[in-house]
């Protein structure tokens, strides 16, 4: 086997709305046999408390990504050739038993990591956080956390349900799997049940920056007040494109008016990129919700910056 990253599909030789429509045209995990970083679809939302749909996000976000391009200018580096980058297709789950499908989340989250792959995972619904986190943290012991999303994500039940869109990170906490020093969620907004949500929300460790503090700080500032938190640690990242304002994501299942832009995301995310960042999923695209492609073209950015930044980091530490 060649020890060439194999990339993506010439799109000056073959139109990119031509062929399956893998991660960035990307070859399929089975053509190259492993992968530095695994793009893994989760088409799951039986935890959805709103708008369902999410199950068809990652699929959107694949069709969103024949757009995107071997160099990324904003990081200067071609992802796709510092390391094998390749779409290790879906995790098929039981849509009809969520703790099963937690389970089966898990258990392929950790065959693919055990196979040598960081995770770029497209989801479906924040559920799927937790598995995600569960196996990132058999591999590195407690991560830090940065969750980008309009809401907390840290309550304790919905309808006496545990596993939920919306508890994924206070059960996390709650099995030690995260490093409560370095925990931030990133862009959140709008009510709240009370202001106990808060208290207990800071009584787990996390730090929050709103999106209206993205706003009045920068980008910039934000981002190094990020790195300032998470220092070396392994950091794992999960976006739910609802961190975004309902004009640049509304195609998905819980809107919240006040976010942040799609540029500051980007931004923030490329200040990120001198973190130990060792997986990350883009959740929430609902497609159904969409127009024009908007929500899931901006998810599909916001992996590639991810994927950049991991692919980076693999092939510094190959050149050791």
């Amino acid at each position: 086997m060649s020890t060439q990253p194999r990339g993506p599909v010439d799109s000056s030789r073959i139109p990119r709305y031509a062929g399956p429509a893998t991660f960035a045209r990307l070859p399929r995990l089975d053509e190259v046999g492993s992968a530095d970083v695994a793009v893994v679809g989760v088409p799951f939302d039986s935890g959805v408390s709103y708008r369902p749909g999410a199950r068809f996000g990652g699929n959107a976000i694949r069709e969103a990504s024949r757009l995107l391009r071997p160099y990324n200018p904003a990081q200067d580096a071609s992802p796709f050739a510092l390391a094998q980058v390749a779409d290790a297709g879906d995790i098929a789950v039981n849509p009809f038993n969520i703790n099963e499908a937690v389970e089966t989340v898990e258990a392929a989250a950790d065959e693919l990591l055990a196979g040598g792959s960081r995770l770029m995972t497209l989801g479906g619904d924040h559920t799927i956080a937790l598995p995600l986190l569960r196996s990132v943290a058999k591999k590195h012991g407690p991560v830090a956390l940065l969750h980008f999303d309009a809401h907390l994500d840290t309550w304790d039940t919905y309808f006496g349900a545990e596993y939920t869109h919306g508890t994924p990170f206070r059960r996390a906490v709650e099995e030690g799997i995260l490093d409560t020093e370095a925990l931030s969620h990133v862009g959140t907004r709008g009510p709240l049940y009370g202001k106990q949500d808060l208290d207990d929300d800071a009584k787990m460790g996390f730090g929050i920056v709103t999106s209206a503090d993205v706003y009045r700080r920068g980008a910039d500032e934000v981002a190094d007040q990020l790195r300032q938190r998470i220092g070396d640690r392994p950091l794992y990242i999960s976006i739910d494109i609802d961190v975004l304002d309902p004009a640049h994501a509304p195609g998905t299942g819980t809107p919240e008016a006040g976010g942040m832009t799609s540029r500051e995301l980007l931004e923030i995310i490329r200040g990120l990129s001198s973190c130990n960042l060792v997986s990350a999923d883009v959740v929430e695209v609902a497609p159904a919700y969409d127009h024009a492609e908007i929500t899931s073209v901006a998810a599909s950015h916001t992996a590639y910056e991810l994927t950049t930044i991991m692919s980076r980091q693999i092939a510094a530490a190959k050149a050791k």
